[in-house]
Parts: structure tokens; C-alpha cells; sequence
């Protein structure tokens, strides 16, 4: 799930007016500043890193993302497109850890909460993985992504729920049939990220 990309970055105002054009440009002047200068400097770390990871070059991508953070460590949005690589690389662990910071360092972000539930789902930890998720939507309630893992996630839970049913009850009228139309359904889902 790609981070906001214009979530916490200054962007320059565009003026309507000439007189406004002339006043922006000469308080630049004054300020030592390039008209659209930051914006497009704070980009290209980002893009350059987007378009690594969507070439599917990932070890690039995570190069060109260290050597940001190595002088930015605090840029929240480069550490989630970190984590996000980690997790596409496999590096599951460090994908973990570098999601929990995010999550103990900017709780009001829903995207590591969303990722780092889509992590402990995997890994087979569903109560987890619905608190994760459910702490996203409570950031973010219109939240597709995260609403889509939340059901996947009740439906693996469900079906936890009717196989120890099933222990207790072999013979149960109708639990089979659930629990087999439920491990259908779970074959034709996958997390969303």
C-alpha cells in the first residue's frame, strides 16, 4: 500500500494572479529561494524509488531508500516505502520491525498499522492481525484496503473457530459444510497490501 505521497510534504502555493506571481517571486528572491525548488527536490527521492520498486528492481529500490534515510532518518514516508520492500523482498522480520517502529513513532499513520497486520496474518497471528487492522480503520474509516484484510482476516478466524468447533463436535449438523465453504472461499482470497 503506497503511502500518501503528499501526506507531510510542503508544497508552494500556485498564485492565481500576476500580482500575486510578482510578490511569491520577489519574497523568493529576498528568501534566497527557487520558486517550486522544494517540492521538487523532496520528489524525487520518492519517485526514483517508487519507480525502482514498480520495475520490480526491489534491492535497488531498498539501496536508493537507505541512502535517503541515512541522511533523513526521521522521513516517515521513506521508512514506510522501506518497510513496504522489506515485506515484498520477504524479509519478513525486518519488514516486521521497521512497521512497529513506524507504528510506535507516528500511531496516526493507518498504512503501517494496515501492513503490519497484513504481517501477522501471515505468520498465521490473526488476533493480532485484527487489532492491527482495526486500529488502521479506527485512523482511517473509509480505509478500503484495510477493510478488505479485516474480512479476510475475520474469515480466517472463523474458520479457526468452526475447526475447533468441529473437534469438540464431529458430528455437528451442518459445521462440516461451513467449514468447508469457508476453506473454499479462503483459497480464492490473499491479503491486499
Amino acid at each position: 500500500m503506497p503511502f500518501a505521497p503528499n501526506a507531510r510534504r510542503w508544497r508552494p502555493l500556485r498564485p492565481r494572479h500576476a500580482c500575486q506571481l510578482l510578490a511569491a517571486a520577489l519574497l523568493a528572491l529576498l528568501l534566497g529561494l527557487g520558486l517550486g525548488a522544494p517540492a521538487l527536490a523532496q520528489d524525487a527521492p520518492y519517485d526514483a524509488v517508487q519507480r525502482q520498486s514498480q520495475a520490480g528492481d526491489w534491492p535497488a529500490a531498498l539501496a536508493q531508500a537507505d541512502a535517503w534515510l541515512a541522511q533523513h532518518p526521521a522521513d516517515a514516508q521513506m521508512r514506510f516505502m522501506r518497510a513496504v520492500l522489506l515485506q515484498r523482498m520477504g524479509q519478513t522480520e525486518a519488514a516486521q520491525a521497521a512497521f512497529t517502529a513506524l507504528v510506535q513513532e507516528h500511531p496516526e499513520l493507518p498504512e503501517p498499522h494496515n501492513n503490519l497486520g497484513v504481517l501477522h496474518a501471515a505468520a498465521g497471528r490473526l488476533l493480532e492481525a485484527q487489532l492491527a487492522l482495526e486500529q488502521a480503520l479506527r485512523l482511517h474509516p473509509h480505509y478500503a484496503t484495510g477493510w478488505r484484510n479485516l474480512g479476510d482476516v475475520q474469515l480466517q478466524r472463523a474458520a479457526e473457530a468452526y475447526r475447533r468447533a468441529l473437534e469438540q463436535t464431529p458430528h455437528a449438523p451442518g459445521l462440516a459444510q461451513r467449514l468447508q465453504a469457508l476453506e473454499a472461499l479462503l483459497v480464492t482470497t490473499a491479503p491486499a497490501r
